[in-house]
């Protein structure tokens, strides 16, 4: 509180006294004004500060507020949040359950050795972020698909490094404002699409195409660098989850995104990779630095759960080529490994050898007793992944899969429409099945109507559908230069097996925690009953929001399918998020994708996109 300056004249204390008490009253509207309706900016316990007006579209509100807990509640959402404040601009690439920081704080036990430290670890409730991810400085509406194959502007991802540290290797290379990828990798300087190309003619597929036409459709890249290896096989459409934890080479993973091509932070530690089994016809791994053999081959068999009946492992690393003493032996004790498993070689040349899985069970039926990895056991699920450890067994193939000798899957694009195998898994019948597949094609038909005066042919790239179930949302959008991430939670039936036998990515997640992937990493999300989802375990909405935008890019949209009194709780919230209406319709009742609630109460499309807004610190080196 300021004081007046006393001269003796009444006119001065007069004025004094009166500027007194009106910065008195302006403190009060203040400080109770956001305890009441402000929302803290907590990063583990500890307040950040809050830029309020010096960033665009914010309030004039100074200083660190404390959050009513009633604005967390799930069941109080009709609270208006006056302001989120703006966290650190350190934290502009914070991913929560993936924050060493946060390790380091909660001194957690872990074995470094194993990688633990690269999985996931979410903070509790009371120690996550309350507050809006703020852009790096300078940043920009992201480059177009599909220039940014290509290249991405530097100060989005403000980390050259790797340019340094990869420049003999081609990874990526500054120019200016921008950042190029000539296409390069550890061992394909010369560019991916030869090296693709070289691994199609090794395995004898015509006009050396690696969709081996059309039998070759997923692909997990292991260790993938900035996902160039990804890239360019999407020429060929092949659809590649390119995969690396958040190491010493930080933000590849944010490059591949920037990028616009399939990725997702993970690593092969302790637990099973997020993937059902018999999810991907090929891996690779280049160059990616992984001891295979450690743990009685542990990381090699999960590799091995992955892969589909037939599927292949290409590996190009100097064990594979190198004729030193070292790599020479890592090279024996490798063979012998794969040779129990039942892999045989299908071609080794150069710097690469291919392996390939078996088509059935008869090879690990012929093996000698108590020959090292054993299979799993008959009772173990092979596709349970929500932080389920790995096991170092081999996992085998179902009657169905032994007695077919192989998936049974269509060549792609006919897998995409065509009834999945393993559709009977969930007592699902055809008829169910493609009336899902075309119910989702008029309703993302409608979406984009709905979108028409803000979306055209290049605005989105990277899609989620936050609720996938049979993955038809994305099959809708084939005909669309867009790939879409499929979530499917760990707490219903694990329909991501059926994702990936339509030729589909996606992953397992509950929306109750973070997602793994960076900041401004998704132009679109498709949130379909989720804010229900969550409300019914308990969880809160406003940290989904919160969440939704940290992963959202700038000028990205939300798609929000839901019962009408939910969207009218997230309204509420729309100017403290930055968020602007595009549309919003009523759902037909009776509608065969919605259940109506007891009380008949409709559901509502509501479609917003996110504001690009900018901290002060940004704002003054854009201008």
């Amino acid at each position: 509180m300021m004081r007046g300056r006393s001269d003796g004249g009444l006119k001065k204390r007069l004025i004094a006294s009166v500027c007194v008490v009106a910065l008195f009253v302006c403190f009060l509207f203040m400080y109770y004004g956001s305890s009441s309706q402000g929302a803290s900016a907590l990063e583990y316990g500890r307040s950040l500060r809050k830029l309020g007006s010096s960033y665009l579209g914010g309030d004039d509100d100074n200083g660190d507020t404390k959050q009513d807990d009633s604005v967390t509640n799930a069941e109080d959402s009709l609270v208006v949040a006056k302001s989120f404040p703006v966290c650190d601009d350190r934290h502009s690439e914070i991913i929560p359950c993936l924050d060493r920081n946060f390790i380091y704080q909660m001194r957690l036990k872990l074995d470094l050795s194993l990688m633990e430290h690269y999985e996931r670890h979410c903070p509790p409730p009371e120690r996550r972020f309350n507050c809006l991810i703020p852009p790096p400085s300078g940043y920009k509406v992201p480059i177009k698909w599909p220039k940014s194959r290509d290249e991405v502007w530097k100060a989005n991802i403000p980390h050259t490094h790797l340019a340094k540290e990869k420049s003999d290797q081609n990874w990526m290379v500054e120019k200016g404002e921008k950042i190029s990828f000539p296409g390069g990798g550890t061992h394909f300087h010369y560019g991916a699409d030869k090296y693709i190309a070289s691994i199609a003619n090794m395995l004898n597929f015509s006009n050396d195409v690696l969709n081996d036409e059309g039998r070759l459709r997923t692909v997990l890249d292991v260790g993938c660098g900035v996902a160039s290896f990804g890239a360019y096989l999407l020429a060929s459409d092949i659809l590649t989850m390119s995969l690396a934890p958040n190491d010493v080479h930080q933000n590849q993973i944010q490059f591949a995104l920037e990028r616009g091509i399939p990725a997702y932070l993970g690593v092969l530690g302790t637990k099973r990779l997020p993937y059902p089994s018999r999810s991907f016809e090929l891996a690779h791994c280049s160059r990616c630095r992984i001891d295979w053999l450690q743990r009685d081959g542990l990381l090699l068999l999960e590799l091995d759960r992955v892969l589909r009946p037939g599927g292949y492992f290409a590996y190009s690393s100097p064990e594979a080529y190198a004729q030193d003493e070292e790599n020479l032996k890592i090279w024996k004790e490798m063979s012998a490994l794969v040779e129990r498993m039942c892999w045989r070689i299908a071609v080794k040349r150069n710097q690469t050898v291919v392996w390939q899985k078996p088509l059935s069970n008869d090879c690990y039926l012929e093996r000698e007793p108590g020959t090292q990895p054993p299979l799993c056991r008959s009772d173990a699920d092979p596709d349970a992944v929500a932080g389920v450890a790995m096991e170092a067994c081999i996992t085998p193939y179902s009657k169905h899969d032994h007695k077919t000798k192989g998936s049974g899957l269509a060549p792609w694009p006919a897998r995409l429409t065509s009834s999945p195998p393993r559709l009977a898994d969930f007592g699902y019948s055809t008829d169910m099945f493609e009336k899902d597949t075309e119910l989702w094609k008029q309703q993302v038909d409608s979406y984009w109507n709905l979108m028409s005066s803000k979306v055209k042919s290049n605005t989105v790239r990277n899609i989620m559908d936050m609720k996938a179930h049979m993955g038809s949302f994305a099959a809708a959008l084939k005909d669309k230069d867009v790939w879409v991430m499929n979530v499917v939670s760990p707490d219903g039936p694990n329909t991501l097996k059926l994702i990936y036998d339509r030729g589909l990515i996606g992953t397992n997640h509950n929306w109750c925690e973070a997602f793994s992937t960076y900041p401004r990493t998704y132009d679109l999300l498709h949130a379909w009953s989720v804010f229900s989802d969550i409300k019914s375990k308990g969880c809160s909405a406003e940290d989904l929001l919160i969440e939704m935008d940290r992963i959202l890019r700038p000028t990205g949209f939300v798609i929000i399918r839901d019962k009408q009194s939910v969207v009218e709780s997230i309204k509420k919230y729309l100017q403290a998020l930055h968020w602007e209406t595009v549309a919003s319709e009523k759902v037909n009742t009776g509608s065969e994708l919605d259940q109506d609630s007891e009380d008949g109460e409709n559901n509502v499309v509501f479609i917003v996109q996110k504001k690009l807004w900018l901290t002060s610190e940004s704002l003054r080196d854009t201008e």
